[in-house]
């Protein structure tokens, strides 16, 4: 199982950030994609590229609105050049990224259609340009210049320019989506390279994600067994259980809320008392302290809804819990939020971090 690690895409400090997570053991170091609360994330990551050698980089996450999938397609290509080929690109629908343009999560047939065109691009294939979303009040077709000759698709081919195949054809950059209802599940299902569940550590959760999943490429002819699943797992290792706990309430309320986020109607298999909690972060949920402990939705996570949806206590705890999701499948987890310096700021949260290195890292990467 991998083990990777969360941060802000901070220009100043990701230089530090990514050396200290190679040199602590982590798989990967992912950064987070909210142009109004943190700097450029593809800047970030190709800086990260340049002071490391052996961990591998990606977005936790993209969306499909702020950027048109050449644009995204391009930026993964840059850092998968610079960096060697340890470029994966995950991507979402959007959140704290479109909250601060006062908008909602993309729409589906938009986040479909601007999976499939990335993975053409990152294939080095074409897209047809009436299928590119720029609308025609923005931009009108390229027709109007009446250019004697003109490209007839859109095609990245920088990476091919000299014969210089480094970028497309020498290697796929991977492609995940972070995943909690059952259509974007479905949808990355058929068209990502890996379904990157947002729905909690409980073993029955993902149990269930992947039941949805291997139903969609059964229902569209695929392969069952033809795609690969991780999670984003909030964790926190620390003796004290209680301490445990609190490190990681701010962060686990923003992926807590994605199952529950429209409507507050809890997706997926839930006790009566999970619902009902989920549904009090619905009610209360403030993006003014998105991911912070002392945020009134993280005060509503009771220690059976964290020991549930999390990964929480000593290292024997913990790899027992990460065990058992490696068990059913995941091959890769993404300590969610982890960049929240309430998790690794404090000597509490420095605890745990060291914790995991030594104690929980040789294990599972060795599983």
């Amino acid at each position: 199982m991998e083990l990777w690690i969360h941060a802000f895409p901070a220009t100043l400090q990701i230089r530090d950030v990514a050396i200290e997570a190679e040199q602590g053991g982590w798989d990967g170091l992912a950064v987070v994609d909210t142009q109004n609360l943190s700097g450029e994330a593809f800047i970030a990551l190709a800086l990260a590229a340049t002071v490391t050698e052996r961990i591998s980089l990606g977005l936790a996450v993209g969306n499909s609105v702020t950027r048109v999938p050449a644009v995204n397609a391009a930026g993964a290509l840059s850092v998968d050049l610079i960096s060697g080929g340890r470029m994966e690109f995950g991507i979402g629908r959007g959140d704290s990224c479109l909250v601060h343009l006062g908008r909602a999560p993309g729409r589906l047939g938009h986040f479909e259609r601007h999976l499939k065109q990335l993975q053409a691009y990152l294939r080095g294939g074409d897209v047809p340009f009436d299928e590119i979303d720029i609308p025609l009040n923005h931009a009108p077709p390229a027709d109007a210049l009446e250019l004697a000759e003109g490209p007839g698709t859109s095609r990245i081919v920088w990476g091919l320019l000299g014969g210089d195949a480094a970028a497309i054809g020498k290697r796929k950059v991977p492609v995940e989506v972070a995943a909690t209802g059952p259509k974007v599940i479905g949808i990355a299902a058929v068209h990502a390279d890996r379904v990157m569940f947002a729905i909690g550590a409980d073993p029955e959760r993902i149990a269930w994600g992947m039941e949805v999943a291997k139903a969609a490429r059964r229902d569209a002819g695929l392969d069952p067994d033809g795609v690969k699943f991780g999670a984003y797992v909030n964790m926190a290792c620390h003796p004290d259980l209680d301490t445990a706990r609190d490190l990681i309430r701010g962060p686990m309320s923003v992926f807590a809320r994605f199952s529950v986020m429209h409507g507050g109607t809890p997706i997926g298999p839930t006790s009566e008392e999970t619902a009902k909690t989920l549904k009090r972060l619905h009610d209360v949920y403030d993006m003014g302290t998105h991911s912070r402990n002392e945020s009134p939705q993280a005060a509503t996570l009771s220690p059976e809804f964290i020991d549930r949806f999390g990964v929480v206590g000593p290292p024997d705890r913990c790899i027992a819990k990460l065990s058992e999701l490696s068990s059913l499948g995941i091959d890769k987890v993404l300590l969610a939020g982890q960049f929240n310096e309430n998790v690794y700021g404090s000597p509490e949260g420095t605890a745990a971090r060291r914790l995991m290195e030594t104690e929980v890292l040789p294990v599972m990467q060795a599983g």
